[in-house]
């Protein structure tokens, strides 16, 4: 900040108008992305799972809440853990506020984690959070969706995780998972992706 160049109010537009038109490319590419994105093929989910959340017992199904798209974030929070990813955390703090706006677009968002929900409700509670979080720890969800590793991976190093094999330094990782239903209440996986941001290990229980 110290350092920073400073010039004219003249030379600045210059600069600035040179760096719009790179945004605007950067916006168009960014939509043909999103279009690219939303015409990718669908995969069939097979297995039921059993989730463990404040409504009691549901499946994948009954998540969706009658509605055709189910966001899940993939918070990171093992079964040993006492606390919550503080990465994860931070995203969390934005989540009390945009269900509603989802809903009216027909989403419903979640919060999964592998932890038991007694230790997902004491840390929703002290972190002030109202947005539906559910427990995976009885079923094989995240193991299935490549956000938790089993102790043979971790002990041979090599698991796979972000569509290839790879070291994850912890047994738990983060990712965003869509799926979509059809009105014979057929469930499709139809994206994944890790996280964006900087995500450091290190903040992370392990």
């Amino acid at each position: 900040m110290q350092n920073h160049k400073v010039v004219s109010r003249e030379e600045w537009l210059v600069a600035r108008k040179e760096h719009l038109v790179k945004e605007k490319e950067f916006t168009r590419l960014r939509d043909q992305l999103s279009q690219q994105r939303r015409e990718l093929p669908w995969v069939k989910v097979e297995k039921e799972y059993i989730f463990d959340g404040p409504n009691g017992k549901q499946t994948l199904l009954e998540l969706f809440d009658g509605r055709s798209q189910l966001i899940v974030y993939h918070f990171m929070f093992g079964p040993s853990w006492e606390e919550g990813c503080p990465h994860c955390s931070f995203w969390a703090d934005n989540f009390n506020g945009i269900p509603v706006h989802l809903n009216q677009r027909d989403v419903t968002l979640i919060a999964v984690s592998h932890a038991p929900l007694s230790k997902l409700a004491a840390y929703q509670k002290r972190m002030g959070w109202t947005f539906k979080w559910v427990s995976s720890s009885e079923t094989d969800f995240n193991y299935d969706y490549q956000v938790s590793f089993t102790p043979e991976e971790m002990e041979k190093g090599e698991m796979y995780y972000n569509y290839e094999v790879s070291k994850v330094p912890r047994e738990e990782s983060v990712g965003i998972s869509v799926f979509c239903k059809d009105k014979a209440g057929n469930i499709f996986h139809s994206y994944w992706r890790q996280e964006i941001g900087t995500h450091d290990s290190r903040t992370c229980p392990a």
